[in-house]
C-alpha cells in the first residue's frame, strides 16, 4: 500500500518556488546571482498598512474570525468591488482565503469532479494546471501565439469548448507574460462565452492595479453583466499592496458558490490571519496614491528590460500592457551550444546555462505551458534588472 494518496501523483512543486529556492541556495554558497524569478514586489508594505497591523494587536484581534473573513474586510470589499469594477455584491458573496492561490484552490475543489474540463490559455500561472488535475478534473491549455502578444483569441476559445468544460480560467494582466485585455478584446471573449451557459468563469484579476501607458482594466462580469451569475472574481492585496507575507485573497461570486467554498475552508485553514486581514482593511479603504508611484518605476523598469532583451542575440520580447513580467522567445538560439559545448536543445536548458555561467535566476517557459520562452520578474531594483539583461546579452552573445 502506498503513503501517498493518488491525488499527489497528479501534482509537481512549483516551479518558481523550485527556481526561487536554487538562487537561494547558491546565494549561500556564496554565488553572485541575481534573482529574476519571484513574483514579489520589491517595494516595502505602505507604513499605514502596517501601521492597522499593530494596532490591530493593540486592540487584542488576535483570535480566530469567521472562517472566510472579518465583516469589515468584507465590506471593504464589497465597496471596491463597486468603486472599481462597477460590479454589486453582498457580504455573503465575499469570501476571503489564505492568499489568492487558496481561493483558487477553494473553487475548484468545491466544482470540479473526474472528467470535467478546465480551459486554461498557455502560457499560465503555473499551479493552475496542477490544481486542477489534484481536484480530479482535465486541464484544457489553449496555446497563445507571440504575434498576438499572448492574448487568447475568440475563435481558440470557442474550439476549446466542449459539452465536458466546466471552467475557464482567466488572467489579466497575465502571468507570466504581462498580456492585459482592452475592452474590446474582453467583449469578443465574453460573447463566446455568453453562448455556452454551462461554462463558468473564474478570473484571477490578482494584477489589476499593475497596468502601464494608460491601459483600462476591465474584468469579465463588468464587460458582459450576463455572466455575472456563472462568474467568480478572485483579488487580493499581494502584488498592489505589497502585502505577500500576508497572504489575503478574497473572491466576490455567486452565493451558493462562496458558500461552498466556506465549507470547505473550515474543514482546512480556517480563518485567514485575524491581523493580516485588518491590515486588508486598511489597504482597500486607506490611501491609494502609492500605487500610481510604484507603477511609474515598474514601467521604467518594464522599459529597460524589453528594450535591453530585444539587444541580446536570439532573443524576442513583446511589451506588455501590466504585471510585473516580460516573456520574451528564445527560440532564436536553440539548437545553439554553450562555449563548454551544452546544446540549447529546449529552454529549461537555457535557464539553467544561463544561471550557470552568468547567475541569473529566471523561469523556463516550459513551467509556464508555451515555449521556448522565459519569465523574467522586474519586480526587483532597476540596477538588477539593468545587470541581469547585461549578462543574458552576453550569455546569448557566447552561444554558437
Amino acid at each position: 500500500m502506498s503513503l501517498l494518496s493518488a491525488a499527489m501523483k497528479r501534482i509537481q512543486p512549483s516551479a518558481t518556488i523550485a527556481i526561487s529556492n536554487k538562487a537561494r541556495e547558491l546565494k549561500a554558497a556564496g554565488r553572485d546571482v541575481i534573482a529574476m524569478a519571484a513574483g514579489e514586489p520589491d517595494f516595502e508594505t505602505p507604513d499605514n498598512i502596517k501601521d492597522a497591523a499593530v494596532k490591530a494587536i493593540r486592540d487584542g484581534q488576535t483570535r480566530y474570525t469567521a472562517v472566510d473573513g472579518i465583516p469589515e474586510l468584507k465590506a471593504a470589499i464589497v465597496a471596491k468591488f463597486k468603486r472599481e469594477n462597477g460590479l454589486t455584491y453582498k457580504p455573503s458573496q465575499i469570501t476571503v482565503g489564505t492568499g489568492g492561490k487558496q481561493v483558487l484552490f477553494n473553487a475548484l475543489l468545491a466544482t470540479v469532479d473526474a472528467g470535467d474540463e478546465v480551459i486554461i490559455p498557455a502560457p499560465y500561472w503555473v499551479s493552475y494546471p496542477d490544481i486542477v488535475q489534484f481536484a480530479g478534473g482535465t486541464p484544457v491549455p489553449v496555446e497563445t501565439r507571440l504575434e498576438d502578444d499572448f492574448k487568447l483569441k475568440p475563435e481558440a476559445l470557442e474550439a476549446a469548448i466542449t459539452p465536458k468544460t466546466k471552467w475557464l480560467i482567466f488572467n489579466s494582466p497575465s502571468n507570466p507574460t504581462g498580456a492585459a485585455y482592452s475592452r474590446d478584446e474582453m467583449k469578443a471573449l465574453t460573447d463566446v462565452l455568453v453562448r455556452h451557459p454551462h461554462v463558468w468563469i473564474l478570473t484571477d484579476d490578482m494584477y489589476e492595479h499593475l497596468v502601464y501607458d494608460d491601459f483600462e482594466f476591465v474584468t469579465p462580469a463588468q464587460v458582459e453583466p450576463s455572466l455575472y451569475e456563472r462568474t467568480l472574481t478572485m483579488n487580493g492585496v499581494s502584488k498592489a499592496y505589497c502585502m505577500t507575507g500576508w497572504r489575503i485573497g478574497y473572491a466576490g461570486g455567486p452565493e451558493a458558490l462562496i458558500k461552498a467554498m466556506g465549507t470547505l475552508q473550515s474543514q482546512s485553514t480556517s480563518n485567514p490571519n485575524s491581523i493580516a486581514q485588518w491590515a486588508a482593511v486598511e489597504a482597500l479603504n486607506g490611501p491609494q496614491d502609492f500605487i500610481a508611484a510604484n507603477n511609474k518605476i515598474f514601467k521604467e523598469r518594464r522599459d529597460l528590460a524589453v528594450s535591453m532583451l530585444n539587444q541580446a542575440s536570439g532573443i524576442t520580447c513583446p511589451k506588455p500592457e501590466g504585471a510585473f513580467y516580460v516573456y520574451p522567445s528564445c527560440a532564436g538560439v536553440i539548437g545553439k551550444s554553450t562555449a563548454a559545448g551544452r546544446v540549447i536543445e529546449n529552454d529549461e536548458i537555457f535557464a539553467t546555462e544561463l544561471l550557470e555561467a552568468e547567475g541569473v535566476a529566471v523561469v523556463h517557459g516550459a513551467a509556464f505551458g508555451l515555449g521556448p520562452a522565459f519569465r523574467i520578474s522586474y519586480a526587483t531594483a532597476t540596477k538588477d534588472v539593468e545587470e541581469a539583461c547585461l549578462r543574458i546579452q552576453r550569455f546569448c552573445g557566447s552561444l554558437r
